[in-house]
């Protein structure tokens, strides 16, 4: 591999919170991204699950191009067009009542949490304020966030965390039902666990959980910020399943590589929050909406759900091919274009040595490889990525 230069000055500058790969991209088109060497990589990673339409969309860039040169921000006193629609849009094609725009997918997990416990003491009191998430669940990295996420390894170092968190297991209703009390205020997982190794929930965990909170009150929420607009081939994962939260948290897709994210939940807790109970400066500013209407004409209008769930259905079959072929290959699961593939090895090497041949691939823990691919990608794209990586479990 040739020695980019811009690898030791980013190192001299910017804080080591990423181990990052010795590469420093620079442009892209379709599905794929080049470095500054020059070499094409396929990309599967998709800058996890955010480059939803791709690398270099027309439609993305002349919207974008346009909205700069009228108004890029106005802050959230005014009313901002871009923002309406970009509202109208996510709430005419969903179960919710209202939006909340903010910038990532850890700003719409705080947002969430607020409202929750908001909701809680409207409806019970005081004492209403626990939160019950899962373990091996992740849900971003402020510090309300990282005490939902039920994984240590994340919250290690910054104790105290966030009082009246609860941690259930995943697809156990019984290990939920246990920690529900008179204090519950509110359910939050994430209907396909992304960090956590790619676990779809079981569509009977959810309708339990859902039967649960209409009868006791309480707000179920789901993450979908990796899951979410398009990945599963519905617009939001909840369709997939066909039970719907109260509370939903987005971000990742629906900005197609502009930061944006978004709250949304149901009439009957959508005027929890007052002026001044939440804010975001440049939540559902012109830029950042602009881009999310693109995203949502894009899947609503373009067919590009049927196309997600078409390479979806082939991506799985061709790891499943690989499972059959070889014994290192433990577990193939997901939904749509959110895939994971267990190993019994660790996955660093493999994924170095796909990155070598022009595969970008990104972990969802120390045993699987995640497959998060463009929403655009195609069977012969698929194809290819098989090849490489098929290749390198036989080197590796």
């Amino acid at each position: 591999m040739l020695q980019d230069k811009w690898v030791e000055r980013g190192k001299n500058v910017i804080m080591n919170t990423y181990n990052r790969f010795p590469i420093t991209l620079t442009e892209g088109k379709g599905v794929y991204a080049k470095d500054t060497n020059g070499k094409r990589y396929l990309d599967f990673v998709s800058g996890i699950a955010v480059n939803a339409l791709g690398y270099g969309n027309k439609a993305m860039g002349e919207a974008l191009a346009s909205q700069v040169n009228k108004m890029m921000h106005c802050s959230n006193l005014y009313w901002n067009i871009p923002g309406i629609e970009a509202a109208e849009m996510l709430i005419n094609n969903s179960v919710f009542d209202k939006v909340f725009f903010c910038n990532s997918g850890a700003e719409a997990i705080e947002g969430s949490l607020k409202l929750a416990r908001k909701y809680g003491r409207k409806v019970r009191g005081e004492g209403c304020y626990e939160i019950i998430t899962m373990k091996q669940s992740f849900h971003g990295r402020t510090l309300g966030a990282i005490t939902a996420t039920g994984q240590p390894k994340y919250q290690k170092d910054l104790n105290p965390l966030l009082d009246g968190v609860l941690y259930a297991q995943y697809n156990d209703f019984e290990s939920i039902k246990e920690l529900v009390s008179d204090k519950t205020c509110a359910i939050l997982l994430e209907p396909i666990q992304g960090e956590g190794g790619i676990y779809p929930a079981q569509k009977e965990f959810l309708a339990k959980i859902r039967k649960l909170c209409d009868e006791t009150d309480i707000l179920l929420m789901y993450d979908e910020v990796q899951c979410g607009i398009g990945r599963t081939g519905h617009l939001f994962a909840y369709e997939a399943y066909d039970i719907a939260p109260d509370v939903i948290a987005l971000a990742k897709g629906l900005g197609g590589g502009f930061p944006i994210g978004a709250m949304m939940s149901v009439k009957k807790c959508s005027d929890t929050f007052i002026p001044g109970d939440h804010a975001s400066t440049f939540g559902g500013n012109h830029m950042a909406t602009t881009a999310a209407k693109v995203v949502l004409d894009t899947l609503l209008n373009d067919n590009l759900l049927a196309n997600v769930k078409k390479q979806g259905n082939y991506l799985k079959e061709q790891l499943n091919i690989l499972k059959e072929k070889y014994d290192v290959v433990k577990d193939i699961r997901g939904i749509g274009l959110m895939q994971g593939i267990e190993l019994s090895i660790p996955i660093g090497n493999l994924i170095k040595a796909c990155m070598d041949k022009g595969l970008l691939l990104v972990g969802a823990g120390p045993n699987v490889i995640r497959f998060v691919p463009p929403l655009i990608i195609e069977e012969e794209d698929i194809k290819k990525a098989i090849l490489i990586l098929e290749e390198a479990i036989r080197e590796v």
